[in-house]
């Protein structure tokens, strides 16, 4: 893998049926975005759609937090990016934008992934070829500047 970091998805289109009643992109579908970048990038990193499968592996998302900063509609077209925060032998954190082809950032969504071995299911370690793979995308996204979004929590501000 060779991609500039962060990595940056595919260009998608915000569909016709994903508009809510108020005329822009429903909640549910800022997820579907995000989600088809980190397949993409799970693909990459060796856990991508056959993993089940062929290895008894698997991922789930124990958290995910969406922060949503401008409204998309209609044929908007985006971009995703994706950038490794931290991770550890069995667990990943990661920290996405998404960008309106413009250069505007509608989203962010941060996550805590956990790698699953199916028979349990349980949380177990990647296997050597994919932690080797998490560790260079991390060695890659090292550099990168600590994203100002990452760690916000949900609560309501109070004055003094």
């Amino acid at each position: 893998m060779t991609q500039a970091a962060p990595f940056m998805s595919s260009l998608m289109t915000v569909k016709p049926d994903w508009i809510d009643y108020n005329g822009h992109l429903n909640m549910a579908y800022y997820n579907v975005l995000f989600d088809s970048c980190a397949d993409e990038v799970y693909a990459e990193l060796g856990f991508g759609p056959d993993y089940a499968k062929s290895r008894g592996f698997t991922t789930y998302t124990a958290e995910f937090h969406v922060c949503y900063v401008r409204e998309l509609h209609e044929g908007d077209r985006v971009r995703v990016s994706f950038q490794l925060i931290d991770h550890d032998e069995k667990r990943f954190h990661t920290y996405q934008e998404l960008f309106h082809e413009d250069g505007w950032l509608a989203a962010t969504g941060e996550a805590l992934g956990l790698h699953i071995d199916m028979s349990g299911p349980k949380v177990a370690p990647f296997p050597p070829d994919v932690a080797e793979k998490v560790a260079a995308m991390a060695k890659r996204h090292a550099t990168l500047p600590r994203p100002e979004r990452v760690g916000r929590s949900v609560g309501i501000r109070r004055k003094g």
